[in-house]
This record gives C-alpha cells, structure tokens and sequence, in this order.
C-alpha cells in the first residue's frame, strides 16, 4: 500500500503563493481520496479537517495493523473478533432504542472535569495527582 501526497495545480498555472488543496491518494485496492480545502493560508485548520476525515476513513488504524506482518490465521480471528463485537453494540443500540436496556448516562466535560476519563489528575475517583508513599523512594 502506498500513499501519496499530490499538490495540483489549477489549469496548469505556477502557484502564487497561495497553499493549494491537496488529495490523499491510495494506490492499490480501494481508491479514497480526501479533499481538503485550504482556506485563508489556514493550515493548521486545514491539517485539522484532514486528520479528522483519516481518522473516520480508518487510515491510522489501517497503517497501525500494517506495522507488523499479520498472519492470514490472525486476520481471520481478528475480523470474526471485530464482527461478533459490532454485532453485539448493534444488539444493544437496538435494544436501547426499544427501551429494553436504560440509555447510557451522558457525558459532559472533557479530562479533568466531572464525567471526564478517570485517572486524569482532577478527575473525581481518579487516580491521578502525586503518590501518597509507601513506594521505594526516600522518605
């Protein structure tokens, strides 16, 4: 699998300047390309929205997996794995949805506030701050 990074040019003419939009083009297998719109020289905007439309594309997870050989044994495990899981978070949306299961409680607040990951220092119950002793250090 290769990716590659292509600039165009519009009809040809030298760029002034001006960052132009750039495609995501993988070669082999399926053909995604992911158009991002560079707009007012805003880059980081830009790098925003492009790593937002990889993430939803599944291309990180995709060049994680690819990091190391995956037996075709181990692929076949994992995809039976990942089907049985999206089957059973259907079963349950389905059953929330038909007021079998409760809803889950909603979220609110990021890292460090209430309803944030635990273990974030700040976050309530969490296991986050300094250590309170009893390990190898001095005393």
């Amino acid at each position: 699998m290769e990716w590659s990074l292509r600039h165009p040019q519009p009809h040809g003419r030298p760029s002034r300047g001006l960052l132009q939009p750039f495609q995501l083009q993988q070669r082999k297998g399926r053909h995604t390309r992911l158009l991002v719109q560079v707009r007012d020289n805003n880059v980081d905007q830009a790098l925003r929205v492009l790593k937002k439309k990889m993430q939803r594309e599944g291309v990180f997870r995709e060049m994680k997996q690819r990091k190391y050989y995956e037996k075709p044994s181990e692929k076949r495990v994992r995809e039976q794995a990942e089907a049985v899981r999206r089957a059973r978070k259907l079963a349950r949306k389905q059953a929330q949805r038909e007021g079998l299961l409760p809803k889950p409680a909603a979220r609110t607040g990021g890292p460090g506030k209430p309803g944030g990951r635990p273990g974030r220092p700040g976050a309530p119950g969490g296991a986050g701050g300094p250590p309170r002793g009893g390990g190898f250090g001095p005393r």
